[in-house]
């Protein structure tokens, strides 16, 4: 079977849904797959390696990227910013690599626009009490920001019509099993299969 390119999963939904739980637990089980390295202008912080935790460029490096539209998804947290390369997914991709990014709706939303091929997946919470019960039991944050995440919440959830798939997160290890088995399914789908099919006739007839 000849390799094509890898496929870039992108996990979002709301805060507090467990994304990074789940995402850990996944590249558990699945080693194969590439984690996209976000970039940034922060400080490298003690212990911190340029390439392995982020891309490190200075504001103006970045800026210039944005302008050359080199990256599929960026913010500004606090006055830094933090993006998605473009460069170092499609090089990973093409190598025949599966990338997968976890990341905020919003930036999402903008990854969908960069890069409209992507799979997106959205981690949904079994129940708003439940979202709320996870964001409270944090016990990092005044009742006020509970509300509003809460409020924002709502909002992303109405954003789902954007995804291909829904995955609830009712159980850790549910869920990941439920994203590997889409992991899966897009390798198997038809369009992917018949393009390798067919390089291999294109070969043989040669």
């Amino acid at each position: 079977m000849i390799e094509e390119k890898g496929i870039l999963f992108i996990l979002s939904g709301p805060s507090g849904v467990g994304k990074g739980t789940v995402r850990k637990k996944l590249f558990e089980e699945a080693s194969e797959l590439q984690y996209s390295i976000s970039m940034t202008t922060r400080d490298m912080r003690p212990g911190e390696v340029d390439g392995v935790d982020y891309f490190y460029k200075s504001v103006e490096e970045f800026e210039k990227l944005i302008e050359e539209n080199q990256l599929l998804e960026y913010a500004k947290y606090v006055s830094n910013y933090y993006g998605t390369p473009r460069k170092y997914v499609e090089e990973t991709l093409e190598k025949g690599q599966d990338v997968f990014l976890e990341i905020e709706v919003q930036g999402a939303l903008q990854v969908k626009e960069n890069f409209p091929e992507g799979v997106f997946i959205f981690l949904f919470p079994p129940s708003l009490e439940e979202l709320k019960n996870r964001i409270v039991n944090r016990g990092t944050e005044s009742q006020e920001l509970v509300v509003n995440r809460l409020k924002e919440a709502r909002k992303e959830i109405e954003m789902m019509d954007a995804y291909d798939y829904v995955v609830v997160n009712d159980r850790v290890e549910h869920a990941v099993d439920r994203v590997k088995a889409i992991i899966k399914s897009e390798h198997l789908k038809r369009e992917r299969v018949a393009k390798q099919y067919k390089k291999i006739l294109e070969d043989e007839l040669k």
